[in-house]
């Protein structure tokens, strides 16, 4: 099946979860869920495999046991795509909100924060990061991930890259409205280029950083 976007459907079944958050909603509309959420979303996962990676869709169960917030499921379907060997990560999302799209390295673990951070402190690789970003915010995209209100302990709040380092994760993301947008073909196509116009700022990090070796989440969001 040719991904052709997310039609109304999905988009009202979400609202309707919103609503009413629980089983019995899901069970009596799960029709709609495979056919308009979940189906389309693995096509989309198969057609850009060749270009960027297996994918995996989460579940739509909400891991409750350490949350205040006891909803059983998630209000967006979600999935990740990696390219074998590498750490960085394309993530998608559709929910009631609409479409996101985005890559990067969202969460960085202690090991992958300090490589980093030594890469940022760097002339020649911190400042090719910084082009990269400044490029991303210029052509409409929004940069960023957790991020330290000043800089680390032990590092200059004057350094000309403080931004950076100041950064726990580091991801692009373009959102898209309900609409035909997200309904259409045109879906394949923002995703896509968001995912492409990602390219250097994922080839940066892959370079300098790369995969934890401590990573306890490693299905997680960029």
């Amino acid at each position: 099946m040719r991904f052709e976007g997310w039609p109304p459907e999905a988009v009202a079944w979400f609202e309707g979860l919103e609503q009413d958050n629980s089983r019995r909603y899901v069970e009596t509309t799960r029709e709609v869920y495979e056919a308009c959420v979940k189906g389309p979303m693995l096509a989309l996962l198969d057609e850009v495999e060749d270009e960027f990676g297996a994918g995996k869709m989460f579940r739509p169960n909400r891991d409750v046991r350490f949350s205040p917030d006891k909803s059983p499921y998630k209000t967006q379907a979600s999935a990740v795509v990696r390219r074998e060997g590498r750490g960085g990560a394309y993530y998608v999302e559709v929910s009631a909100d609409g479409m996101l799209a985005g890559a990067g390295y969202y969460q960085l673990w202690r090991d992958q924060l300090g490589w980093f951070r030594q890469a940022v402190l760097e002339d020649g690789p911190g400042d090719r990061l910084l082009g990269i970003v400044e490029g991303l915010e210029r052509d409409g995209y929004r940069v960023s991930g957790e991020a330290l209100k000043t800089a680390p302990r032990g590092f200059d709040r004057d350094h000309p890259r403080v931004r950076l380092l100041r950064h726990k994760g580091l991801a692009m993301f373009a959102d898209q409205p309900p609409g035909t947008g997200v309904s259409t073909r045109q879906a394949f196509t923002h995703i896509t280029t968001t995912w492409r116009a990602a390219g250097p700022l994922v080839d940066w990090l892959d370079e300098h950083v790369g995969p934890s070796q401590e990573d306890r989440n490693p299905d997680g969001r960029p």
